[in-house]
């Protein structure tokens, strides 16, 4: 009775069309959005964008359409075989008789026309027991349709991941960018202090080199970060499946906001939350279910055949009905093998998960001490800027008054430079770790 409430349910469960299989797996359907270019996009439209239109997605969805009609394939056994047959044959012949009374032979013609031997016929077959051989090996393949849908959720994360890396990089080369732009000028406006200074004959003719040398270098370091700027633009736009052209705009989120962090509970979390770990599991449970079949395909099939039909040239009605017992005594020991590797297989995936589940730990692990890192890189380089702009300021008001040399302004103003992309970097890195612990522990 279960047998039969499981292939009933099983079979209301696949029976559907292609597109509601796509429609359960595939995400939420949302509005027509308004065109990207000419506004600016938050990180959350971001990320709709690239899980409604990676075509990364797409393609996992259609891998698990494929994994729902292989379950079907393997319900099929269990379920009525009807087939219809048709079938009409024309001959000639010639025997030769020798009558035993005369001694003459005689050559006898035998000829049978198409109406004389058209045959029909509709077959049913029904497998009526096999020892449970066709559910496990249906449950099986229900199980790696399930690791399809995992591997559909596995796609979302890591796309989602890519566009907060990306979208966090454009920010930080936007900032670097201002950075580097504050250093030209300052660079500049050295470069002609020491001009007016060499031109009064108050400071030599290196003040003015060392001068030129700091604007060049500043004006390199702007155009890299100007690069970098274009490079990530064009990462997030892929990653959002657009066109790479696209003058994509986004919304500034590049502010520390401090988290604390329950360790145990993020660990408890990614165990429940990360598909990887759900489709080992899911790979232990169809396993199981192989092994399951393997050690069923000693016992032997029970089916129930039925025929009924006619054949000319009266149409004289005829039927079968019939009842096979069939059962494989020796193989060569394929079967044995086949249940060995099964056993095999299933004990792999056991230790897989295992592996599995200790990989995730330490991924959580490692993005939560990511995450604490920056937070305290972030309070030291703010503090780091504090103190170098005040030392630069020193360091121009000396040197404005003449009595502080070009080398002295120089490292001051490289070192406020280097403290402003020191803090800039660590809000980044922060950003970029706080999507990592996220998808560490499961979520978008």
């Amino acid at each position: 009775m279960k047998a039969l409430l499981f292939i009933v349910s099983l079979a209301l469960l696949i029976f559907s069309s292609p597109r509601s299989i796509l429609a359960q797996a595939a995400a939420p359907p949302v509005a027509e959005r308004a065109p990207i270019a000419g506004r600016i996009l938050t990180l959350d439209e971001c990320i709709a964008i690239a899980l409604e239109a990676q075509p990364r997605i797409q393609a996992t969805l259609s891998d698990y359409a494929a994994a729902r009609y292989r379950v079907t394939q393997a319900l099929a056994p269990l379920l009525p075989q009807l087939s219809g047959s048709a079938s009409a044959t024309r001959s000639h012949s010639i025997t030769t008789v020798t009558s035993q009374t005369t001694g003459q032979t005689l050559d006898l013609a035998s000829s049978r026309l198409l109406s004389d031997t058209f045959i029909a016929q509709v077959q049913l077959s029904q497998l009526l027991f096999d020892f449970g051989k066709n559910l496990a090996a249906t449950e099986a393949a229900r199980k790696l349709a399930e690791v399809a849908v995992e591997n559909v959720e596995l796609q979302r994360q890591l796309i989602s991941l890519a566009v907060k890396e990306a979208y966090t990089n454009i920010l930080f080369a936007g900032r670097l960018i201002r950075v580097q732009d504050q250093a030209v000028q300052r660079a500049e406006l050295n470069l002609r202090s020491a001009k007016g200074f060499f031109e009064v004959g108050t400071r030599p003719k290196s003040d003015v080199a060392r001068a030129e040398v700091d604007v060049a270098n500043a004006r390199v370091d702007l155009i890299r970060a100007r690069n970098a700027l274009r490079t990530a633009r064009v990462a997030l736009n892929t990653a959002m499946a657009i066109d790479v052209d696209t003058p994509t705009e986004i919304q500034d989120n590049l502010v520390f906001e401090a988290v604390s962090l329950d360790r145990g509970q993020l660990r408890t979390e990614s165990l429940k939350q990360r598909p990887e770990y759900r489709q080992a599991k899911l790979l232990v449970g169809a396993a199981e279910a192989t092994e399951r079949q393997t050690f069923r395909n000693f016992f032997p099939d029970i089916s129930g055949t039925g025929s009924y039909g006619a054949t000319q040239p009266q149409l004289n009605e005829s039927w079968t009905l019939g009842l096979t017992f069939s059962w494989s005594l020796f193989d060569g020991g394929n079967r044995l093998a086949r249940y060995q590797e099964a056993k095999a297989n299933l004990e792999g995936s056991k230790q897989r998960l295992k592996s599995q589940e200790l990989d995730i730990i330490q991924n959580v692990e490692q993005a939560e001490i990511a995450v604490e890192e920056t937070q305290e890189r972030i309070q030291a380089g703010q503090a780091l800027v504090a103190s170098a702009q005040e030392n630069f300021r020193l360091a121009q008001g000396r040197f404005d008054a003449g009595v502080g040399t070009i080398l002295e302004l120089t490292d001051a103003q490289l070192a406020l430079t280097q403290a402003q992309n020191t803090e800039t970097q660590a809000l980044a890195d922060y950003r970029i770790a706080l999507a990592r612990l996220d998808r560490a522990v499961g979520r978008r």
